[in-house]
């Protein structure tokens, strides 16, 4: 058993939690300075995003085992690997979307009079769910995934206040939505080829690895455009969130300097470490300056 839970945490690279973890909290930190600190929105926060993405991965695995088997990239996944069985996964799965949706009752529990979030549950869930399938329809499959993330803030944000001045988790949402589809572009350029032979839709399938690249590009300036906004929409933001934006800029062009067309080998170093320091370095700048103003 101890060995079966362990190859579903890599299954789901449960580690990968961190890039879309620090922006629910760090709405949450937002609200929590005009309304008071609950245990039960932090616990409720932290499980809802663990049960949510572990439901979303553990899916996403199990509806494209057929396609990462034939992608000599992925081919040595857990389940075209034979490593796990379709059937374990599918009930991790259920539990887990299950324990989603049961972690939503704290926020109810804890104020029955903001029920959105239990309201919200199952169709976010399946919003959620979605996009693992939507690269067999649709080239804007990278902003699904971004739409996605963008949930985590937003959420957060409505569990602590509800539905009420809800400028700044739209303008973080946003900004989380054009960062993960601009990363998530970047990724893809791996299986540009694969792709488009297996009939598959991704911008680097679409328009090529030069022009997918420049659209990554453009998601991210995007993205930081939308936090400059969050900058002036948020009273409790100032001159260390300020400085927090440089770091994130410089660390956005590093990024996008790893990756070149005619060089892909850098991508899992821009799109796991680089975006990892950018997702806890941010929380941290925030966490910084609310402390001190």
């Amino acid at each position: 058993m101890p060995t079966v839970a362990r190859k579903l945490l890599e299954l789901i690279r449960f580690s990968h939690t961190i890039f879309a973890m620090p922006f629910a909290v760090l709405a949450a930190a937002l609200a929590w300075k005009d309304e008071p600190a609950r245990w039960q929105d932090s616990v409720g926060i932290i499980l809802c995003m663990v049960f949510a993405r572990s439901a979303a991965m553990a899916f996403n695995r199990v509806v494209d085992r057929r396609i990462d088997a034939a992608n000599p990239r992925t081919a040595a996944r857990h389940l075209p690997a034979g490593t796990l069985s379709v059937g374990v996964v599918w009930v991790f799965t259920v539990a887990c979307s299950a324990a989603f949706v049961a972690s939503t009752l704290l926020f109810y529990v804890r104020e029955p009079e903001n029920p959105w979030p239990l309201y919200g549950s199952v169709p976010v869930l399946l919003f959620i769910l979605g996009y693992s399938l939507a690269k067999r329809f649709t080239s804007l499959a990278h902003f699904w995934l971004g739409a996605a993330l963008m949930l985590a803030p937003v959420a957060a944000w409505i569990a602590v206040k509800g539905l009420t001045d809800m400028t700044v988790p739209l303008l973080l949402g946003g900004a989380v939505a054009f960062w993960v589809g601009g990363f998530d572009i970047l990724y893809a350029c791996q299986d540009a080829k694969f792709d488009k032979e297996a009939g598959l839709h991704s911008v680097p399938a679409r328009f090529g690895i030069v022009k997918s690249l420049r659209i990554a590009a453009a998601c991210h300036c995007v993205m930081f455009g939308l936090l400059v906004g969050l900058y002036f929409a948020s009273p409790h933001l100032g001159v260390v969130f300020l400085a927090g934006l440089g770091a994130v800029g410089t660390l956005l062009v590093y990024e996008h300097r790893l990756v070149r067309p005619d060089d892909l080998t850098q991508v899992n170093r821009a799109f796991f470490h680089v975006n990892g320091v950018i997702s806890l370095g941010l929380l941290a700048v925030v966490l910084v300056q609310l402390a001190i103003k």
